[in-house]
């Protein structure tokens, strides 16, 4: 008995025995009068079941039966064991026709003891962080690939970058390819390019980031410390500060600028008639335009960290494929397959055994450099995997020679042939 029903009980008996009058016993059970009446005449000095609902116990008529609880524990232990709740309620209408509610199926697998096969891991805490105060003091990052054109197109990767203090875009651009280095470097450019150079960069922890391996070369244990990525590469030549995030909810303002874009910018597209990556771009530069109006906020303070470019210092040349090579004694380097042959010095003077460094640059032009000097440039198709080598080929399996006898003299006399 709950001690709502405790205190009905002490209250209708203090009004039959005349010690509360009608209206009393209503203000305090906060009902009418006429059902303190009714409550009067059911009252039984000797039992405590007249206070009871009278629906207690029995199994209301939309209940499932029991004979399909049954079939539902049975096929959850047996021929779907270890399906997950949703996973099982699923099979249930499509296989075995049996419509039944995610929540109805969590109850009865509950109510015998069946626990889920999803591990839930307690909440951490987390703590809110404050936006920086000037625009330009930290820029947020990221990459999500997803079907931006609703089947119109293969799916597309959107690349941006957004400010922390103001959660203005500051560069974004759809690609086909998955995250990768050269997305980057595209919408670091256009962000340097347009607003400046950021202070600090806060990101995930992606291998296009940070190596995340553990093999140290031996240069690497001579100089103590492993040879950054491509990017890592560019953002410390620009002086960038990196801030890696150790969980999706430490970059959750990006996260939830993913979340706007996912449900406005797909009607925007859809709107448009977007069925190209080019068409898709177009229509991001208008949305971003008009997404850092609408929900761009201003700053705590009005001065802006972005700096600029250093004189005489080669955005191109930092935001590119770099590479060193040894130039050969034939004074040819190579680059995944193929060799490039360099040009002699003035007056014919060779520069075999010197390392130079290989530029592959955003403009699709391969740039080969001694120092600052330029020593040769050429088209080539820009590709991330330009260092790494095709596998050898495996020859097809030759046919296994005869053994031949060998003869073995002994005291100059001729032996038996041992085939070996």
């Amino acid at each position: 008995m709950s001690q709502k029903e405790f205190q009905r009980v002490k209250v209708i008996e203090n009004a039959v025995g005349g010690r509360l009058s009608v209206s009393e016993a209503a203000r305090l059970l906060q009902l009418s009068e006429r059902q303190v009446q009714r409550l009067k005449q059911r009252y039984q000095p000797d039992s405590v079941t007249w206070v009871q609902h009278g629906n207690r116990g029995r199994q209301m008529p939309w209940a499932l039966p029991v004979p399909q609880q049954q079939l539902i524990l049975d096929l959850a232990r047996g021929k779907y064991a270890g399906f997950n709740d949703s996973h099982l309620c699923e099979k249930l209408q499509a296989e075995e026709k049996l419509v039944v509610s995610r929540e109805t199926v969590r109850r009865i697998l509950r109510g015998a003891k069946l626990p889920s096969p999803q591990k839930r891991r307690p909440r951490q805490y987390r703590s809110r962080r404050l936006p920086r105060p000037r625009m330009g003091m930290m820029a947020l990052t990221d990459g999500s690939c997803h079907d931006w054109l609703e089947g119109r197109a293969p799916r597309f990767t959107l690349i941006a970058f957004q400010d922390d203090a103001t959660s203005q875009i500051l560069a974004a651009h759809f690609q086909l390819e998955a995250e990768n280095t050269l997305g980057y470097l595209r919408s670091l450019y256009t962000m340097i390019t347009t607003h400046g150079i950021p202070l600090s960069l806060y990101r995930d922890r992606h291998s296009i980031f940070q190596r995340n391996d553990s093999h140290w070369t031996l240069a690497e244990q001579l100089a103590g410390k492993q040879t950054p990525t491509q990017l890592g590469r560019a953002l410390q030549e620009l002086g960038i500060q990196q801030i890696p995030a150790y969980s999706a909810q430490a970059k959750g303002r990006i996260e939830r600028a993913w979340r706007t874009l996912q449900d406005r910018l797909i009607s925007e597209l859809r709107l448009a008639h977007a069925s190209t990556l080019q068409h898709a771009n177009v229509v991001l530069a208008q949305f971003c335009a008009d997404y850092n109006q609408r929900f761009a906020r201003p700053a705590a303070e009005a001065a802006r960290d972005f700096r600029s470019l250093p004189r005489r210092f080669d955005l191109a040349r930092c935001l590119c494929f770099h590479y060193r090579r040894v130039v050969g004694p034939d004074h040819v380097v190579t680059l995944g397959t193929r060799s490039i042959a360099l040009p002699p010095l003035p007056g014919h003077r060779g520069y075999a055994g010197e390392t130079v460094e290989l530029s592959h640059q955003l403009d699709g032009v391969l740039r080969v450099y001694r120092g600052n000097q330029l020593l040769i440039a050429l088209p080539l198709p820009l590709q991330e995997d330009a260092e790494r080598r095709p596998a050898p080929r495996i020859a097809a399996a030759t046919k296994r020679k005869t053994p031949m006898p060998r003869i073995y003299n002994l005291s100059g006399r001729p032996a038996l042939a041992a085939v070996t």
